[in-house]
Parts: C-alpha cells; sequence; structure tokens
C-alpha cells in the first residue's frame, strides 16, 4: 500500500475540490469515501430497501448490481451499468446516506471496499468524515476543512441550483447526525491540520494543504 492522505470535513466544505487538486499535484488517484455510502443510498431507493433493514443494506453493501471507480476528475459510481454520479449527488440520497452510515454493519460492510483503493496506486488521497479516524487512521497526512454553514450552503446551492436558505437546515442536520453518531463520528483526527476555509478562497487553502503534505510526506518517504 503506498502513502495515504486524508481529507475530511463536513459537506460543501470543499474537500472534493482540495483533493482533487492535490491529486493533480502529486500525480496520485483520489477517492471519495462518501461515494460509497451515496452510492449505497441510490441503490437502495432503487431497490426500494428500508431505510431500517439493516440486514439488507449490508448485503446490498457488498452486491455487485453498484461499484464505485476512481477517476481523475470524480469518483464514478455505477449502478445496474449506468452511471450514477451525477444523481447521486441529490440532496435526498445525501441525506439517505447519513442515516444509513449511523449502522455499524454498514460502516462494516464499506470499509473494506475503501481501504482497497489504497492498493490500487503508490499513493491516494482519501476524502470523506471519518478517513483519518476510521478508514485509515494511520495515514501519513491528514487535513480537516471546516467552514460557516451559511458559507458552505452558499456553496452548495450555487453547485446545484438549490435554495441556500433549505441548504442551511439540512446541512446543519447532517452534521448533528454524521458528528454524533454512535459509530465513526465526524470529527477532527488529533493529529490533523485543520483548516477554517470560510475567509480564504481557494487557491490560499490548496497552498497551505500542499505545503503541510509535502512536509508530511517527505518525513514518512
Amino acid at each position: 500500500m503506498g502513502y495515504v492522505i486524508t481529507v475530511d470535513g463536513p459537506a460543501a466544505s470543499g474537500k472534493s475540490s482540495l483533493s482533487r487538486e492535490l491529486s493533480k499535484k502529486l500525480n496520485i488517484p483520489w477517492v471519495s469515501t462518501g461515494a460509497f455510502y451515496r452510492g449505497l443510498a441510490f441503490a437502495a431507493i432503487q431497490r426500494k430497501i428500508a431505510l431500517t433493514d439493516k440486514v439488507a443494506l449490508s448485503e446490498l453493501a457488498l452486491s455487485s448490481i453498484w461499484k464505485v471507480e476512481m477517476t481523475p476528475e470524480k469518483t464514478q459510481v455505477w449502478f445496474d451499468g449506468q452511471d450514477v454520479t451525477e444523481k447521486i449527488a441529490q440532496e435526498e440520497v445525501g441525506n439517505f446516506a447519513s442515516q444509513v452510515s449511523h449502522y455499524p454493519e454498514v460502516r462494516s460492510s464499506l470499509l473494506d471496499l475503501q481501504r482497497n483503493c489504497a492498493f490500487k496506486a503508490e499513493g491516494l488521497v482519501a476524502e470523506g468524515r471519518d478517513c483519518g479516524t476510521v478508514v485509515f487512521p494511520q495515514a501519513e497526512a491528514k487535513i480537516y476543512l471546516t467552514a460557516s454553514s451559511e458559507n458552505r450552503a452558499q456553496r452548495r446551492a450555487q453547485e446545484l441550483g438549490l435554495d441556500e436558505k433549505k441548504l442551511v437546515v439540512q446541512q446543519q442536520k447532517r452534521d448533528h447526525q454524521d458528528s454524533t453518531r454512535k459509530t465513526a463520528p465526524m470529527q477532527a483526527p488529533k493529529d490533523a491540520l485543520v483548516l477554517d476555509t470560510t475567509e480564504l478562497n481557494f487557491n490560499e487553502v490548496v497552498t497551505q494543504v500542499h505545503k503541510f503534505v509535502q512536509q508530511k510526506i517527505h518525513k514518512a518517504i
């Protein structure tokens, strides 16, 4: 397994954009571990599996009916032979994913699939909510991005063309769900670079993180 860089934080904090840019700078792949939960949620909705059916959800997590693939620009999700990457971005899918992620059985079923991504190249940027604490606790470099609810809602509203005020409420609800769940709650790893991106532009974020990563990777190697 190559070296791993983790980028965690709440929704719309800039994790995907940063991960994509780090991937380009370091010439290594990146993966959104959240895509596994969104992919599973989408598959469950299509199969009409109840949100409360932990057994069926865990079995679906290991089904070949859906899969996740790494690409330079985004993490792709396929369901029944169709690329559904754009569809899993819907808020309904995100809310479903946040709820099913509470189940230890589901998280356990997806964990190996997520970790296997690190064996496909000499390095990996892994983005999500518990990459640095659970999925890759031994990662060489860990980053935790955050931003105000209003700032994150504004970003997501512009990205998806949705109502900003409604998104603030939805994101605050999801933040609470993700940070208070008993299994693998969203939190900053103890040894992470914690960066509030509210007042920073993208280039400033990339510059700070890239410098931090280079120092960490150099020490590791």
